[in-house]
């Protein structure tokens, strides 16, 4: 006989939501890091930008990245 089918899915729930909070204290440092190298090349660079500067923009001010124009990077850059 084997473990029950709930009793295996209660472990995973619980493995699940251990692993979730271990990963978020790492992935918070990762999000600060990524933020302050693309705020250094948005300061360095001018545009055309790349399109990881300008996909990171997108998400930043919820737009797409042909609609985002100068002044919105500024806005985000000061």
């Amino acid at each position: 006989m084997g473990v029950h089918r709930s009793a295996l899915r209660r472990r995973r729930r619980s493995d699940a939501a251990e692993t979730k909070l271990n990963n978020r204290v790492t992935k918070t440092k990762e999000c600060a890091r990524r933020d302050a190298r693309i705020m250094a090349t948005l300061k360095a660079d001018s545009p055309p930008y790349s399109p990881t500067v300008m996909s990171w923009l997108s998400r930043k001010l919820d737009k797409k990245a042909s609609r985002i124009t100068q002044e919105d990077v500024s806005t985000v850059v000061s």
